[in-house]
C-alpha cells in the first residue's frame, strides 16, 4: 500500500476473535491501526506488550485491528492462533488471515507491520520490523492531534 491510499475493505478472513469488524467500523470516527503478527514469529511476541500499551492508552481514540498472518504451516491452525493471542494479551478483534488474502490486499510482506489510517481511512504511516512501534507511536500522536 501506498501513504494516503484508502484502507481496503476487510474481506478474506477465515475465522475472527475477540469479535468481528468491518472497514467501516474503523472508518469515520477514530483512526485506526492495523497490525499484522504471526503466531510463530518470536519478534512479533516480545513487541505485543508495546503494541497492547499503545491500545490500552489510546482506548477512547483509537479503533486497533490485530491480522494473523501465517508465516509457518502449524500458524493456519485456528487453536494456535487462539492459544498465542491468549497469551500475548491480545483483546482487540484478530482478522485471522488463513489464506493471505488480506496480507496480499495490503501488499504486506512483514510480521509485525503496522499500517495507520487517519479517521478518513487514508494511510498515513506504515512501518514494519522490531523497532517499528516506536515511530508508529509518535505518528499516532501526531495522527490524534489532528
Amino acid at each position: 500500500m501506498k501513504l494516503h491510499e484508502p484502507m481496503p475493505e476487510l474481506n478474506g478472513a477465515t475465522g475472527w476473535l475477540n469479535g468481528e469488524v468491518t472497514r467501516s467500523d474503523l472508518v469515520g470516527e477514530k483512526p485506526a491501526l492495523i497490525h499484522f503478527w504471526s503466531a510463530s514469529c518470536d519478534v512479533c511476541k516480545e513487541t505485543m506488550p508495546d503494541v497492547n500499551a499503545l491500545r490500552d492508552k489510546h482506548r477512547e481514540d483509537l479503533n486497533v485491528l490485530a491480522v494473523h498472518m501465517p508465516l509457518m504451516p502449524d500458524d493456519k491452525k485456528e487453536e494456535k492462533v487462539r492459544e498465542t493471542a491468549e497469551n500475548a494479551g491480545i483483546t482487540q478483534p484478530v482478522f485471522i488471515d488463513g489464506e493471505l488474502k488480506l496480507t496480499d490486499t495490503f501488499e504486506n510482506e512483514y510480521a509485525p507491520a503496522y499500517y495507520l489510517f487517519d479517521k478518513e481511512g487514508k494511510l498515513r504511516h506504515y512501518q514494519a520490523g522490531r523497532t517499528g512501534l516506536s515511530m508508529v507511536e509518535d505518528r499516532v500522536e501526531h495522527v490524534l492531534g489532528e
